[in-house]
């Protein structure tokens, strides 16, 4: 396996709770991001405003515990199912995905 970074040096990295499924984040990792993430079994991105790596959790508690790493059929994306704790979301929320587009109908 050879994972695809982009021209900027990333991936998409979708952050999905291991036992609920749920979707909570999603951020990029540079490759040091990601082997830091093999490395250390806690979730380390990469800042694309600040240039610069971060832990999940360093400066608020929310650590992502890493219970398995995924990738896709292109080899561009990965997953990680993570044990979450506290909030995902810098808002405070769990997921960052807590709003829905209104009006919105499914089409049969």
């Amino acid at each position: 396996m050879e994972l695809k970074f982009n021209k900027d040096g990333l991936i998409p990295a979708i952050a999905q709770d291991y036992k609920t499924k749920e979707v909570l984040m999603l951020a990029y990792m540079n490759q040091e991001a990601f082997d830091l993430t093999l490395k250390t079994g806690k979730g380390t991105y990469y800042s694309r405003s600040r240039q610069s790596l971060w832990v999940k959790g360093e400066t608020s508690g929310h650590f992502q515990y890493v219970k398995e790493i995924r990738y896709d059929c292109d080899c561009d994306t990965i997953l990680l199912l993570i044990d979450q704790v506290g909030a995902a979301c810098h808002t405070g929320n769990r997921s960052c995905f807590y709003r829905k587009i209104d009006g919105f109908e499914p089409k049969e």
